[in-house]
């Protein structure tokens, strides 16, 4: 049964007013549009504003029914409440998403409060009203990393005004868009939050078609000309602007308004309607969603648009590039980047707009800001106002899934019922064996490379190929299941057309015409740490021995059904000017919850898919889409073991890998930080676990501080193993409880 929750929130809350009053607000406030606001917020804007869609509303996922639609959460709900704090778990409105932290705060005594709280809280029909007030109900909770002041813009001369402000007065600032962060970004105490959910629209009016023949030979000085000119060497027909308040659904809704008034495109994005184009294009941004022939988000972009830490109003792209065809990449290299800045920054009508060379003492190399944007996060290099995104040929998408009819289940998915009941033959390892092969080894059934890239998967819960343009699914599978055996079954992978772009959600509907927004807001975030797992190994070892190698994850799935299908192209799309790591260009898949926690992986399975014979150069192995706060790689001193889950966050930040250099590797993480120490050398933006500039005796520091050994940790730490269980055994724990909510969602809706 799906059942409902019931939380109540105390009305006296105190509501965090005033921050800074000694600040002239008054001023920046005589700067601001008309249209714009500036308001004091704190935890009663949050309780009153942003709780009630958990508690009226229960998680799901899945394609449910309009009027189950009614019952469902959703980001849609949270993205327009007043204040703009509200995030898509409830208790990442705290430090670490832990609103109930325990005391000698170690990681393994963090993730069993985030398994505490997922099994008492999150799983619905384990929910125990008595218990919300000791997790969500105190105003005085030293954990609250809600900001105390919001800005809502609605064009660049607010941006600019709050920037200015913010440098003048040494604020630190937070961005928002949807607040999909997983790692936190785009919360924190302390700051002005600037929400961009008023922002301008400009996806509604904003594609343009790219035609070579109407382009002039030079690009003009202006820039205006810039996004066509790179995209129709890049083959591509037209561009899309986006504002930096938009999200995938006004985007995904303008290209099918375009496409239905007689329009052929196709455009790159995220699988969930909600999420916005910027936070995810610039972790790197998964393709897998709408097949793999097109590579990244991060290589999308054709040009931005934002205002820097410096208070310049600045865009930029590639003017130079040339033919890499030879080297094996499908898109031009980009060798030079040119930037302009606005010179009339307090004119709000964009017809009027002046943009020139930025003065002499501007400072800041484009080149290493294309570089470090695409790839290096969002929320840490400035606000990001609107981008240009290249649209490719519209291209229809063919789902392939597995089939639950009793039939099938009798002769071709027989191993489902041993495992999660609740997703049932999208998880049967015969269904993950065949969608690892079509991927990642695809010449074992005769699948060209190309047919290979058209397909894709965006994981957990959601175990089908979504393609996009000539794929083979349907031979494929039949040769499968001659390879295994299997009489029959050709009917057991059920083919569906959707048409060109994500479904819009039906009348009747919650939010009626908007693209679904899946999976719902839950209340506690997994610690999910993806795995970067190599195409080139599993072509070396196979799929069958990868299978066997990640095992059976604690919720009774193969870890290779937890992942994400989402590279295939990524290795030959790249325009080589971009932080997005070469392991997220090379993988095969991601596999989301592993247990990297344990000294089974860092001894025996790293080694074999990563270089580490190079102690100086710590090498790319997590991604950074759904990186999670708390995730390290190995210890510093021998990386044969995993990070002590007994040491607290502190000993685990002086003695391990660090969270970014297991993401962006040892080398890509001190060109980013070099460059954030030029662009943005007080941190104005300093989101939580961002890149971020460093004194140059940091890295010194964290050297010389002592770090404890093991040895000493089980000598004299107060919070013993037996009390708490293993880092590895909470870390599975935490996410078996956000995979059951998925399985309860799953069993209440229909795909």
């Amino acid at each position: 049964a799906c059942s409902l929750f019931l939380i109540t929130f105390g009305a006296d809350a105190a509501a965090g007013e005033g921050w800074r009053a000694d600040l002239p607000w008054a001023v920046l406030e005589s700067k601001l549009s008309t249209s714009a606001s500036l308001i004091d917020t704190g935890f009663k804007d949050y309780a009153s504003e942003c709780t009630p869609e958990f508690v009226n509303f229960r998680y799901g996922g899945g394609h449910a029914s309009p009027e189950d639609t009614w019952s469902i959460r959703s980001t849609y709900a949270l993205i327009n409440q007043p204040s703009g704090l509200c995030l898509p778990h409830l208790a990442c409105g705290y430090d670490r998403c832990n609103p109930r932290p325990s005391a000698n705060h170690t990681y393994d005594l963090h993730a069993q409060d985030i398994t505490t709280m997922a099994q008492e809280v999150a799983v619905p029909d384990a929910f125990n009203p008595a218990l919300q007030d000791s997790y969500f109900n105190d105003p005085s909770n030293p954990s609250l990393d809600l900001p105390s002041k919001v800005l809502h813009p609605v064009d660049a001369s607010d941006v600019v005004a709050a920037i200015q402000f913010a440098k003048e007065h040494s604020l630190e600032l937070s961005v928002k868009n949807s607040g999909h962060s997983w790692q936190g970004a785009s919360s924190k105490k302390n700051t002005l939050l600037v929400n961009m959910n008023r922002y301008t629209r400009y996806a509604p009016t904003g594609i343009t078609d790219c035609d070579a023949q109407s382009l002039g030979i030079a690009i003009k000085d202006d820039l205006s000309d810039q996004p066509c000119h790179l995209s129709v060497a890049k083959n591509k027909p037209a561009v899309i602007r986006v504002g930096g308040g938009e999200n995938w659904d006004k985007t995904y809704r303008a290209v099918k308004d375009a496409n239905e008034a007689g329009g052929l495109y196709h455009v790159v994005g995220g699988s969930s309607g909600s999420v916005s184009p910027m936070g995810w294009t610039f972790q790197g941004g998964l393709s897998g969603s709408w097949g793999t022939r097109y590579g990244l988000g991060a290589d999308q972009v054709v040009q931005i648009e934002m205002v820097l830490p410096n208070g310049f109003h600045v865009k930029f792209g590639p003017t130079e590039w040339k033919d890499a065809s030879a080297e094996g990449f499908t898109v031009p290299r980009t060798i030079g980047v040119t930037g302009l800045c606005r010179t009339n920054p307090e004119e709000r009508d964009e017809e009027k707009w002046v943009w020139e060379d930025c003065p002499n003492d501007f400072g800041i190399d484009f080149m290493d800001l294309w570089y470090a944007i695409r790839g290096g996060g969002g929320g840490t290099w400035g606000v990001v106002l609107s981008m240009h995104l290249q649209l490719h040929d519209y291209v229809p998408r063919v789902d392939y899934a597995a089939s639950s009819s009793e039939e099938c289940s009798a002769t071709v998915f027989t191993g489902d019922a041993l495992l999660n009941p609740f997703l049932g033959p999208l998880t049967d390892p015969l269904n993950v064996e065949f969608m690892a092969t079509y991927m990642m080894t695809p010449s074992v059934l005769n699948v060209t490379v190309e047919q290979s890239r058209a397909c894709g998967s965006p994981g957990t819960g959601y175990n089908m190929l979504q393609c996009y343009g000539e794929e083979a699914i349907s031979q494929a599978w039949i040769t499968f299941l001659q390879m295994k055996n299997i009489t029959g079954g050709a009917e057991c992978l059920e083919r569906s057309e959707r048409g060109g772009l994500p479904s819009s959600s039906p009348l009747g509907s919650r939010f009626e015409g908007q693209i679904a927004d899946l999976p719902s807001p839950g209340i506690a975030a997994a610690a999910l740490n993806g795995v970067l797992v190599p195409k080139a190994w599993v072509e070396k070892v196979g799929v069958q021995s990868a299978n066997d190698l990640f095992g059976i994850s604690n919720f009774g799935i193969p870890n290779l059904a937890a992942n994400y299908y989402a590279f295939g192209s990524a290795a030959v799309t790249s325009d080589q000017a971009n932080s997005v790591s070469q392991a997220h260009r090379d993988a095969g898949t991601m596999i989301l919850g592993f247990d990297t926690e344990s000294e089974t992986f860092w001894r025996d399975i790293a080694p074999e898919m990563f270089d580490l014979k190079d102690k100086t150069k710590f090498p790319p192995i997590y991604g950074s889409n759904h990186a999670a706060t708390g995730m390290t790689g190995p210890r510093k001193d021998d990386w044969t073991k995993p990070c002590p889950g007994n040491w607290t966050f502190e000993e685990r930040l002086a003695g391990c890998v660090s969270f970014q250099e297991a993401i962006y590797g040892t080398e890509t993480l001190k060109r980013l930080e070099a460059i954030k120490k030029v662009v943005d050398p007080k941190n104005m933006f300093a989101c939580n676990n961002c890149i971020r500039a460093t004194e140059e005796n940091d890295e010194e520091a964290a050297d010389q501080e002592e770090v404890p050994t093991q040895e000493d940790k089980d000598d004299g730490v107060a919070v013993k193993e037996e009390d708490v269980g293993s880092t590895s055994s909470y870390h599975r724990k935490s996410f078996l409880a956000i995979a059951m909510m998925i399985g309860a969602a799953v069993n209440c809706f229909v795909y």
